[in-house]
């Protein structure tokens, strides 16, 4: 008998997973650095500072670097000029700003308090045990370290990072490339196949793909963040994915 208690993940053939704060504990690291980037901007321009709460989830969780320092400058009206992806860390440009993201995220990895989600590594046993095929897809560049940090990259038949994204020239989402990309290479339709996030633009992105199941991983427990999450094409909201499983392996 399957550990698998939902009918409609039972009858996917394949799972798409996000990374960050679906597979790896690691949103916080990420709002953290983000706070630091932006904080600097926000003062310069006699704006609040970023809420790695609210702000992270709506405007930069789940987007590229400079994706979501675009994102989030834009909605508070601070017009920084684009810069070039190599500039350095700073608050000159939207590429700087990304930068010194990536510097502090870089620094908070390195402490080595980033680890995987119970309750997913629970799931992605149950998977692996039935023979179904998963796929990690991330933006960032730092998703196979992640996953190899934290244990669990043996249980995904492959991984589609931010190194990927960039080769193939892939869109970040909302735009569901990066999830197509993952059921592509493990050779199932997403009609066939199932989109796991905590990201409201993921989300969107996984509804965009025509994927037959888009579970919403409600990691923010808001009083309005299941909702956004049904709102923007989750089909299936948890708390935590030890919830698709029974009792006895695992499942609340």
């Amino acid at each position: 008998m399957s550990a698998i208690t939902v009918p409609e993940l039972e009858a996917c053939r394949a799972v798409v997973f996000d990374t960050d704060g679906v597979i790896t504990d690691s949103a916080p690291a990420h709002a953290a650095a983000w706070k630091a980037a932006f904080d600097p901007v926000c003062r310069e321009h006699g704006q609040p500072p970023f809420d790695p709460g609210e702000d992270y989830r709506r405007y930069v969780d789940g987007k590229s670097r400079l994706d979501g320092a675009a994102s989030f400058l834009t909605r508070r009206g601070i017009g920084l000029p684009f810069g070039d992806p190599d500039d350095p860390p700073g608050t000159g440009s939207v590429c700087a700003v990304a930068a010194r993201k990536e510097e502090e995220f870089l620094r908070r990895l390195t402490d080595g308090s980033v680890d995987a989600w119970p309750g997913t590594v629970r799931l992605l046993h149950a998977l692996y045990e039935e023979r179904v095929p998963c796929a990690a897809v991330s933006s960032s560049r730092h998703a196979r370290d992640l996953l190899a940090h934290t244990g669990v990259r043996t249980l995904f038949q492959t991984v589609v990072d931010g190194n990927d994204a960039a080769h193939l020239a892939l869109r970040g989402k909302p735009d569901p490339a990066l999830f197509l990309e993952g059921a592509r290479r493990l050779g199932v339709p997403p009609d066939s196949s199932a989109v796991v996030e905590d990201a409201l633009a993921g989300v969107e992105a996984g509804r965009r793909g025509d994927f037959s199941l888009v579970i919403g991983v409600d990691r923010a427990r808001t009083a309005t963040s299941a909702g956004d999450l049904r709102d923007h094409g989750a089909d299936l909201v948890v708390q935590d994915l030890g919830e698709l499983l029974a009792p006895d392996d695992g499942g609340r």
